[in-house]
């Protein structure tokens, strides 16, 4: 184990092949300006929840008090609600995978996806609770053996054939997203089963107006959820395909150089046009797709691991799989489509003026472009296995230096004495006194950041100051 404060240091990064100049900014950026609060998530959040009572209002409006009698009625009338309800979270759903600027950058690609995630297990119940409730509360109306009320649904009912194939879709979907799952699938076979939402969207529309009490008839309930679906493909349009379109036409971003920085992790340097323009925060990320044989077809988020600097990009990558083993024998020249920028995990989204950044592995990447806009002060904590498994080292003791930020190497497994020593409430406290009073960022594998967050908790941070950016989104 390795335990040092490199405060002091003051060696200079290794310069990557074609370029001069430190890979960073020849000037350290200002400390991006802090953007506190949380009206636009609260806003947001009303606005969901308003939507959900309008979904299910007309619903409350056309049942006469009464009407409720039987057993069979009740179960018809929860299955319409519930209907309803897995009508209006489908359609959250695709308007959060949308990738619509506003919702990327404002609520953060990070929290959608945790979001969508926990969302799906509601939509999932929501569907198979329709489809149950009404096959069984029609079995009952008509007197129907219940295991007979399928095919009496698909035979007598129009487009009830797409809607049981898009309720199979998100029982697919919802099935996939189960984490024990979603780890054992290649990253790609899970990413392309996941856009066949898309199709449950398309399918379940046309039985919700051939077959739906409250949307069949004619009128504003009708117009309203007819203008939803308008606005939601709308904007999963423009996002999906108009608004990157426009990005990479005004960028056209090319592979510069791919430069090893460990035997699996490469660096991409990425140049185009008016990269002034793009912009990106540190801490951010954009999601990649190299024009090069067998790349071109995938699509994966990658941060940056360089503050912007108007005269190119950089990622850093760990090799994982078939896609990211390609990367590191792209050429020079290779086109590059991206789509971003996207997220909050940055320092324009700190609450306190101090932070402490907590990496592990490859994780560092994004915390070291953050390094570059942070005020000067921060504390940074980066965890690996072995020596070998630190990356960027000399960049990192090159802002200790020009950022006046305390580094600490913490490098062993979990077992050994020096880890257990730090990674512990009353070990952060040793090294960071005022811990309580700082912003914390975590990066890099699940287990880490589950361990930190725990840590800080018991540490007293509060649960606001602590920013997650898990690797998968």
């Amino acid at each position: 184990m390795t335990y040092r404060d490199t405060h002091a240091a003051g060696r200079r990064t290794r310069e990557p092949s074609r370029y001069a100049g430190r890979p960073a900014a020849s000037v350290s950026p200002p400390p991006a300006r802090p953007r506190r609060g949380s009206a636009g998530r609260r806003v947001l959040s009303g606005l969901f929840w308003a939507g959900l009572v309008a979904a299910v209002l007309p619903w409350w409006l056309d049942t006469p008090a009464g009407s409720l009698a039987g057993t069979a009625d009740v179960l018809t009338a929860a299955g319409r609600v519930t209907g309803l309800v897995a009508g209006y979270l489908l359609l959250v759903q695709v308007l959060m995978m949308s990738r619509l600027g506003v919702l990327e950058r404002g609520v953060g690609g990070e929290r959608l996806s945790r979001v969508h995630r926990d969302l799906g297990a509601t939509l999932l119940v929501a569907v198979l609770a329709h489809l149950s409730l009404l096959v069984v509360g029609y079995a009952r109306t008509q007197g129907n053996p219940v295991t007979a009320q399928p095919g009496v649904l698909l035979r007598d009912f129009d487009d009830m054939v797409s809607a049981f194939a898009a309720a199979g879709i998100l029982v697919l979907v919802g099935g996939t997203g189960i984490r024990a799952v979603r780890r054992a699938l290649p990253y790609e076979l899970w990413y392309h089963l996941h856009l066949t939402s898309y199709l449950a969207l398309l399918l379940g529309f046309g039985h919700q107006f051939s077959n739906g009490a409250q949307l069949f008839p004619p009128g504003p309930v009708r117009t309203g959820w007819i203008a939803a679906y308008l606005l939601v493909a709308a904007a999963l349009v423009w996002g999906r395909l108009v608004a990157p379109v426009l990005l990479n036409l005004r960028h056209r971003l090319r592979v510069a150089d791919v430069v090893a920085e460990s035997p699996d992790t490469v660096s991409i340097y990425l140049t185009g046009r008016r990269l002034h323009q793009l912009d990106p925060l540190g801490g951010q990320y954009l999601r990649w797709r190299f024009l090069a044989r067998g790349c071109w077809w995938q699509s994966h988020p990658f941060s940056l691991s360089a503050a912007a600097n108007g005269r190119w990009l950089r990622l850093t990558v760990k090799v994982v799989g078939g896609h990211t083993r390609d990367l590191r024998d792209l050429d020079p020249g290779t086109r590059v489509w991206a789509e971003g920028p996207s997220g909050t995990f940055t320092a324009a989204h700190r609450t306190r003026d101090r932070a402490l950044l907590i990496a592990g592995g490859s994780g560092i990447g994004p915390l070291r472009a953050m390094l570059e806009e942070l005020p000067a002060g921060a504390a940074l904590i980066y965890r690996a296995r072995t020596p070998a498994d630190v990356l960027l080292q000399h960049e990192l003791d090159w802002l200790a230096q020009a950022r006046r930020t305390d580094v600490w190497y913490v490098v062993g497994s979990r077992d050994d004495a020096g880890p257990r020593q730090v990674m512990n409430p009353d070990g952060l406290r040793r090294l960071v006194p005022d811990l309580t009073r700082r912003d914390v960022y975590l990066c890099g594998p699940q287990g880490l950041v589950d361990s930190s967050v725990r840590m800080l908790r018991q540490a007293g941070v509060p649960r606001r100051q602590i920013h997650l950016a898990p690797f998968e989104l």
